[in-house]
């Protein structure tokens, strides 16, 4: 018995190298693998989106989404049979994400009308990230979040005041233009002032009268300006904080959380503490 669930274990520690593990030439060729699944998947989710093409290979579509779908569901049974707490990893983002990319085929069956439903099937492409996060990237990725989290009350102040300026601004065109010339609320007015700010121009809405057409002006102008402002608070903290340093990580994932981020030469888990 006991030799029994030592096997059951080694298997199970074999299987978790193959899948959650990128610096085995066993995992490499299982991610190579996905990836080209995953590719193939999405070309064929878009591919039936498109009237003619579904129309003509229709019944060839729907059998390569099927193949895929119970492609991804052993896969998905797979990763959660190669950890030791599979709830831990069907709760994390990925494991949220992987059973979001198959749920949508198999309601498609049960739920009339549910077609639409089959878009978020394309969440299959955020897999990529997962198998493309090599230990030479983390550093980068630690690099930005604390740019990020350094630089996220300025840029909240910053983002206010845009608010802020949109609503008089919208304000003042309502009553400039009034309901006559397209502006028929100060809500739709703050919609075009964000739109003209932002430099987009819909052009849905536009002022008629020329000290509206003036104030336009000033917004389009002032829009270029604004652009700038988070792109530089950002830029300041990255140099700031300087080149990314610390401990090199390594790819390794922990066969009880499925978490990688960890030093190179760690013996335990920085997540939850158990042994890698």
């Amino acid at each position: 018995m006991a030799s029994q669930s030592k096997s059951d274990t080694g298997w199970r520690h074999r299987l978790h190298e193959v899948i959650f593990e990128a610096d085995t030439p066993a995992g490499k060729a299982f991610d190579v693998l996905l990836i080209l699944a995953i590719t193939a998947s999405v070309a064929a989710v878009m591919l039936d989106s498109v009237a003619g093409i579904r129309r003509a290979y229709g019944p060839l579509l729907l059998a390569v989404e099927w193949f895929f779908t119970l492609l991804f569901t052993v896969e998905y049974l797979l990763r959660l049979f190669s950890v030791r707490r599979p709830i831990r990893y069907a709760t994390s983002f990925f494991g949220v994400v992987d059973l979001l990319s198959v749920i949508p085929t198999y309601l498609s069956l049960l739920i009339p009308g549910s077609r639409y439903l089959l878009v978020i099937r394309l969440l299959r492409v955020l897999r990529v990230f997962r198998i493309l996060k090599l230990a030479q990237y983390v550093g980068e990725i630690r690099h930005l979040n604390r740019a990020l989290r350094a630089s996220r009350r300025k840029i909240t102040v910053f983002l206010l005041t845009v608010l802020t300026l949109v609503v008089i601004i919208g304000s003042l065109m309502y009553v400039i233009e009034g309901e006559t010339n397209g502006f028929t609320s100060i809500p739709r007015s703050v919609y075009w002032a964000i739109v003209t700010l932002t430099t987009v121009g819909y052009g849905d809405i536009s002022p008629q009268t020329n000290l509206g057409q003036a104030l336009a002006a000033v917004v389009m102008i002032t829009g270029y300006a604004i652009i700038a402002v988070p792109t530089g608070i950002f830029a300041s903290e990255i140099t700031r904080l300087g080149r990314p340093g610390g401990p090199v990580h390594s790819a390794v994932r922990c066969p009880h959380c499925a978490r990688a981020g960890h030093e190179e030469d760690a013996a335990f888990c920085r997540f939850c503490g158990n042994g890698l």
